[in-house]
Order: structure tokens, then sequence, then C-alpha cells
């Protein structure tokens, strides 16, 4: 598992993939065949590829969460709200979405989990809601969370919103995250900038890692004056841990 060091601070990674399921992102799925749009869910697709493949090399844990939902109904939102948007419909006659043990609730096949990957199901919006995640990352020492996947805007904020409030450091790859309706999308990252934690796209997340890796072999030392790091701390609007250490 990759583990680097900056002063006193330990940094320990894991990659949550948020709801890459056919159901929500792939053609024939349910969120396809209601008429709900996908192109933007489907066009991340490549991307998130790539991060997975980027986590695996470098020994990044890799969590999936995979939403479903019974098809007795009995975990439905209706049976939990008196107030509910009309956005939050679930339909289990018509077509059901995602229900637990189809096809429809499966990852997709282009980023399907291998037997190293933790696959962690949930049933409302947040990872951390009613799941194993807390003993799964505590039981790795996991401190610092990477999030892609869908819909920016609910499953993959109010999950990041959690994970922040439990103490977890937080990274959202821009150009891996997707949600059907853009402004919402430009809203949530505004919002993770601002409050939350980094917002980064892939490549530059990549290079992070590298620079974080070459402090942690002692190649480069950790010096707010090296030009790398400054610029890499006020491009993200971050704290400087070393001077908050003292």
């Amino acid at each position: 598992m990759l583990q680097t060091q900056i002063g006193k601070t330990v940094l320990r990674f894991g990659l949550i993939v948020v709801d890459m399921q056919n159901g929500f992102v792939s053609k024939g799925g349910s969120y396809n065949k209601l008429g709900m749009s996908i192109k933007n869910y489907r066009q991340i697709i490549p991307e998130i590829q790539k991060l997975i493949n980027f986590c695996r090399k470098e020994s990044i844990p890799i969590f999936y969460t995979q939403a479903v939902r019974e098809l007795s109904g009995i975990d439905l939102l209706l049976n939990d709200h008196r107030i509910l948007p009309r956005t939050r419909e679930e339909r289990l006659e018509k077509i059901p979405i995602c229900v637990r043990g189809s096809w429809d609730a499966e990852i997709i096949d282009e980023i399907k989990p291998t037997d190293k990957d933790h696959i962690l199901i949930k049933r409302r919006d947040s990872a951390f809601q009613d799941t194993e995640i807390r003993v799964w990352l505590r039981s790795l020492g996991i401190n610092t969370l990477i999030f892609c996947g869908v819909d920016t805007s609910i499953c993959v904020e109010t999950s990041l919103r959690d994970g922040f409030n439990l103490g977890y450091d937080l990274i959202l790859i821009a150009d891996a995250t997707a949600s059907g309706i853009k402004k919402h999308y430009d809203t949530t990252l505004e919002r993770v900038r601002d409050y939350y934690g980094i917002v980064t796209h892939l490549h530059e997340f990549e290079e992070m890692i590298k620079i974080l890796e070459r402090i942690n072999s002692g190649e480069l030392e950790y010096k707010i004056s090296d030009e790398r790091i400054s610029e890499f701390l006020e491009k993200h609007k971050l704290i400087d841990i070393s001077k908050a250490e003292l």
C-alpha cells in the first residue's frame, strides 16, 4: 500500500469509485431505458480506467461502491420520507433500478473489480451510511481518500462530505467524475475546492503522487521554498502543514 510521509504527517491513500454500475452508466441499463441521459457518465469511463490502473500500479487500495435496492422495496426512500422530490422516484414496477443481484447493479465491464479490490454495498447516497467502509479503512490505516465516479453532485459529494466530517483528507479527480447536469457538477467542484479538499485532474494527481514519493525517498526535501511545492499549495489554497505543526 502506498504510504508517504511529510514531516510528521503520514499519508495513506485509498481510491473510492462511486456507483459506476450498469444501471446508471451502461446502454441498456435502467437509466438508459428510462430515457435519462448517460452521456456525461460514459465520457469519464476512460479516465476512470486510467486512474484505477495508476492506483493499482502504486498499490493504492481500491473500493467500489455499489448502490442497490431490494426487489421487495423494503429499502425504498419512500419508506423513510414524506417529503421527497420527484427526481428521487424509485421505479420497482416499471423499470427496477440496480436491484441487488441483477446485471443492472453490477459494476461496468470496463472497470471490473479484481479479487484484490473491495466492493461496498450501499443503499443511500453516502458510502459511509450504514456500511462497513470505516472498518475497512481503519484496518488498512487509510486517511486520505481519492474520489471518482457518479453522480458528482449526489453520491460523490455526499460521500466526500461525510468523509471530511469523519476526519479523512480528500482528493476529487475532476475528469473522472460526472453529473447529469453540468451546473451541478461545477457547483460541487467549487464547493469541494473551497471547503473540503483538493480538486485536480488525473495527470496532476499522478504528478502529485510522484512528488510525494520523491519526498518520501529523500530525493526531494519538503520545503515551502521549493517552487513546485509552494505553487501546489497556492493553486489548491492549502495550509502548509509544516508551518501548522510548529
